[in-house]
């Protein structure tokens, strides 16, 4: 290729990469020579005039010969790494090497992809800017098991999820694998959501906010622990129902997480009594959320893991079972034995039955309408589950006002149901 009057934009892309990266480079350069001055640190081995130079280097290199490029990038590695050897440096950091390597590679790029190089450069500037906020998050922020946690939530979305097949298979032909994982990755990425807002927010705004989040990962065990804190701490009994209250928004919130990533259509069937329950629960949890404010909860000095790898994959499991219960019924009893089956996974979890039907809306086994029952109705049964959960452990008052704030979301759910 030779350079010509199309190729000056491109030009003045490299040199704008290598004066962005370079100009940050320098002023690093600078800290550390005030640092060297007190006894500590080193120079580094490139600034802003080095980074251009290297820059228009690979897009000169690229204009000529792609192959000068690769020639242009062993020697700029070869000067740096015996710059390196020499500056006798008792603690080495190669951050600025990597950086002026990967700028004549930027200047090359920029002669055939101009937008993308200069993308490219800006992530770059950003993440050698941010290297003391970065440091912090990683060292101190974070703890080990919440890194493990991030590395078990991107293993399974960007290495298992592709292999996994997407197709139906089993008796029935009522499971697809690749559902099933896109189940657990949610489980687990809600999850790490709630955690991340229980960090962020700690114990500040209290009990409703802890219930909210809390209440995407289980809203039954969120009722239950709620009904626990009330009864042993009367005085917040307030905040205890507003959190378990708010927990029930969760369930809507996070059924239709799932159906949009399941089955979009069904989620449209479902939009009108969703849309009520969720908004008739927003405004009974907010009324007793703003009138127990004043109380906050305890202080959450261990919020411990982001998720539960083992909840996910039981609810997997269950949601597996659901899906061959529920065909089965279909394919024995029709209509009345899908709602059946959907009326018994409820019992302990709506969101199994849920996925389990929309699945089968999925592979055309129900019609989109014949979905839109059998979900209510698990809906309604784990409901039920959660007034009991607030009778066994909260006692009667807690009870009381749990229960009829799910009583009006039910009721609003299934007269939006026979409305529309």
């Amino acid at each position: 290729m030779i350079i010509d009057s199309a190729h000056w934009l491109n030009l003045a892309v490299a040199l704008g990469i290598g004066l962005l990266i370079g100009s940050e480079r320098e002023r690093r350069k600078a800290a550390a020579g005030e640092r060297r001055k007190d006894g500590a640190g080193s120079s580094t081995v490139a600034g802003v005039r080095t980074f251009t130079i290297a820059s228009l280097l690979g897009a000169v290199s690229t204009a000529i010969d792609p192959w000068l490029l690769m020639v242009a990038i062993i020697c700029v590695t070869v000067f740096v790494t015996a710059a390196t050897f020499v500056s006798n440096d008792d603690n080495p950091s190669l951050t600025t090497e990597v950086s002026l390597i990967f700028t004549v590679i930027l200047g090359g790029l920029a002669m055939s992809e101009a937008g993308l190089a200069a993308s490219l450069a800006v992530a770059v500037a950003i993440l050698l800017a941010a290297k003391e906020p970065i440091h912090w998050f990683v060292r101190g922020a974070i703890t080990k098991d919440e890194m493990n946690d991030f590395f078990i939530l991107a293993a399974a979305t960007l290495i298992v999820l592709p292999v996994v097949p997407n197709e139906l298979v089993g008796p029935f032909d009522a499971i697809n694998p690749r559902n099933l994982w896109l189940v657990v990755i949610l489980v687990m990425f809600i999850g790490a959501l709630s955690h991340l807002a229980l960090r962020l927010f700690g114990s500040k705004t209290g009990l409703p906010v802890v219930g909210l989040v809390s209440g995407f990962i289980s809203s039954i065990a969120t009722v239950g622990a709620m009904g626990t804190r009330a009864r042993k701490t009367p005085e917040l009994m307030g905040a205890a129902v507003a959190g378990a209250t708010l927990s029930c928004l969760s369930t809507i919130l996070q059924l239709s997480l799932l159906l949009a990533a399941i089955h979009p259509p069904t989620l449209y069937a479902l939009a009108v009594p969703l849309v009520f329950g969720g908004v008739t629960i927003s405004i009974y949890g907010l009324v007793v959320t703003l009138s127990s404010f004043h109380q906050n909860g305890t202080e959450i000095t261990n919020p411990g893991r982001s998720f539960s790898v083992k909840t996910a994959f039981m609810l997997a499991v269950v949601i597996a079972l659901a899906l061959l219960v529920s065909a089965a019924l279909k394919t024995w009893f029709g209509q009345a034995g899908l709602i059946l089956a959907s009326g018994v996974a409820g019992l302990a979890d709506a969101h199994a039955a849920t996925i389990s039907v929309a699945s089968l809306a999925l592979g055309g086994k129900i019609a989109i309408a014949e979905a839109v029952v059998p979900i209510l109705v698990a809906f309604t049964v784990n409901a039920a589950s959660k007034v009991v959960a607030a009778i066994i452990t909260g006692g009667r008052e807690f009870a009381r006002q749990v229960s009829l704030g799910i009583i009006i979301q039910v009721t609003s759910i299934w007269i939006a149901w026979w409305l529309f």
